[in-house]
């Protein structure tokens, strides 16, 4: 028994979306035995734009009945049921939240009809509902209504049950193979072939154009918790996603490298993190007439000479309290606490207590030039990491200061000068983020850097 369901709601995502409409047709595998249809109450305003596309208004379900009202008949009419769906995960997963928040666990084998048609209908343009109907001679009564949808949906399911030959609804139906819980427009093919190494992932949509980037140590593992958050932003990602590629970096160093050029160059749609390039906030550094030297931030407007730049105070901010952590520096003197006297770690003893006139100030100082001297490091230096093979090693060029890029070398390469280590790398874009990430391995990997001249 199949039961072929479609719904409408208050939104795009799937956690804290409300029912609108909801519409169950129940069917033997051959023919519809019976049917459910209900406009909702989602007990909260349905936006204009969902007005627009569905048609239905606030007005429509005032009077209709709220969820938990036809909770008892949503499970009894997919009770013992293949959940089918077009776009399976969004319908099954809202239903699922609406009737967790009532507290009832709902659990159902599933069926996509996108997946399905994309296996045994290859070669569409399109694999939306409307494309497909289209496509197909199927008529739709009411796109963008549950009822209408859903009646569509039953046709092109008998379509794909009378295509099947060679036993794919079976395949489709055992747990292992992961097809009912992967995005519609992702080939489980593509899934199957990530690799367990490190490097950097690209999310692509169905004209290839890539709209997410992230790093990862095992890129299989990180990919399927994509494929499986609940989370809204991650299902509209994953919806969007017809394909997965990747480069081994051979070490989490150079993924965070190329990560952060790939996002700033290529300006993915749902990556939010690192895609600014303009700095507005920026470290300075002065001695007092007590000679205590202090770590100041500021905008770039006030702050003339910066020893760093930053995109905001906030990302100011955070630096110095690491430093402050890292160093044991004082607070007050790295423009955290607006106080006199002493500062606050100071009673808590992360402050040697130069603030307290009880640390000797020369003393203090040689930690603030510890805490910057990556900042203001101009040597010419490489960093090496692990390759992408045994017999190969990861190079990171940082010439003057400024980051240059890495590239892959024979360990039994030699690199006497620096014009020996520029031929071997690509060339990158540096920035603030990229120095971040730089300065933030450095602290924590100085047994990696050969200087170099």
């Amino acid at each position: 028994m199949y039961a072929i369901v479609d719904i409408e709601t208050t939104g795009l995502g799937a956690k804290g979306n409300k029912i609108t409409e909801i519409s169950i047709f129940v069917h033997d595998g051959t023919k519809v035995i019976k049917e459910f249809t209900t406009l909702v109450n989602p007990e909260v305003p349905i936006s204009y734009s969902i007005t627009r596309l569905t048609g239905i208004t606030d007005d429509m379900v005032r009077n209709a009945p709220k969820f938990y009202e036809i909770a008892k008949d949503v499970i009894k009419y997919t009770q013992d049921c293949i959940f089918v769906a077009h776009s399976v995960n969004f319908d099954f997963n809202v239903i699922k939240h609406e009737l967790q928040e009532l507290g009832s666990d709902y659990k159902r084998k599933k069926l996509c009809t996108v997946r399905l048609s994309r296996k045994l209908m290859p070669g569409q343009r399109s694999y939306s509902l409307g494309s497909l109907c289209t496509t197909l001679g199927i008529k739709i009564n009411g796109r963008h209504r549950a009822r209408g949808d859903a009646e569509a949906t039953v046709i092109l399911f008998e379509k794909l049950l009378k295509l099947d030959t060679t036993g794919v609804f079976n395949v489709f139906l055992n747990p292992r193979s992961r097809q009912a819980t992967l995005p519609p427009l992702l080939p489980k093919k593509v899934v199957d072939e990530l690799p367990n190494e490190t490097g950097v992932y690209y999310f692509k949509d169905a004209n290839g154009n890539v709209i997410y980037v992230g790093k990862a140590l095992d890129i299989k593992q990180r990919v399927l918790s994509h494929l499986y958050s609940k989370a809204n932003k991650e299902l509209k990602l994953c919806n969007d996603t017809a394909n997965i590629t990747y480069q081994l970096t051979g070490n989490e160093f150079v993924a965070l490298l190329q990560e952060s050029d790939d996002i700033k160059r290529l300006y993915p749609k749902y990556n939010h993190a690192q895609k600014r390039n303009s700095f507005s906030y920026g470290i300075g550094v002065y001695q007092d007439r007590q000679g205590v030297m202090h770590v100041i931030y500021n905008s770039l407007k006030v702050l003339k000479n910066p020893i760093a730049r930053f995109y905001s105070k906030r990302n100011c901010i955070a630096f110095l309290e690491a430093l402050c952590e890292k160093y044991e520096l004082c607070p007050r003197y790295c423009n955290l606490q607006n106080i006199t006297g002493g500062c606050f770690h100071y009673q808590i003893k992360k402050c040697r207590g130069v603030c307290r006139n009880t640390e000797d100030v020369h003393a203090y100082n040689e930690r603030v030039q510890e805490a910057l001297k990556l900042l203001l490091n101009n040597d010419s230096y490489i960093i090496k990491e692990a390759g992408r093979k045994d017999n190969e090693e990861a190079i990171v060029l940082i010439k003057n200061g400024v980051y240059q890029g890495f590239g892959y070398v024979s360990k039994t390469t030699k690199r006497e000068s620096l014009s020996d280590v520029e031929n071997t790398i690509d060339l990158k874009q540096d920035n603030a983020d990229i120095q971040r990430i730089i300065t933030t391995y450095l602290n924590r990997n100085m047994n990696t850097v050969s200087y170099i001249s």
